[in-house]
């Protein structure tokens, strides 16, 4: 998985969703991130310190590709603006998906 900046994060992102287009799919992920990397300590050992600010971790994934960034508390809504308009210009080709039909008892 490759760490990038959120700028960066976005560019790869338009690539994989013109990759995805013709057939495949892109995989999101939003997760809250504090910031450790290291898995809680046993009973007993000193706690690990509590993070000053709250992040995101963001993952996008195609059928070969992983990518992530995690974004900041205090640059959450510049990097919202500028995905949901990436969103808007990538997502006009989705296709309809065909309801199987149920067989209704009519008796």
């Amino acid at each position: 998985m490759v760490l990038l900046e959120s700028d960066a994060f976005l560019s790869e992102l338009t690539k994989l969703f013109q990759k995805a287009r013709a057939s495949g799919s892109v995989t999101m992920t939003f997760k809250r991130y504090d910031g450790h990397t290291k898995p809680k300590p046993r009973p007993g050992r000193p706690p690990l310190p509590e993070s000053q600010e709250h992040m995101c971790l963001v993952r996008a994934k195609s059928r070969t590709k992983k990518i992530t960034t995690v974004i900041h508390q205090k640059d959450i809504n510049k990097f919202q603006v500028a995905y949901s308009s990436l969103l808007k210009g990538n997502l006009d080709g989705l296709k309809k998906l065909k309801k199987p039909k149920s067989k209704s008892k009519t008796e």
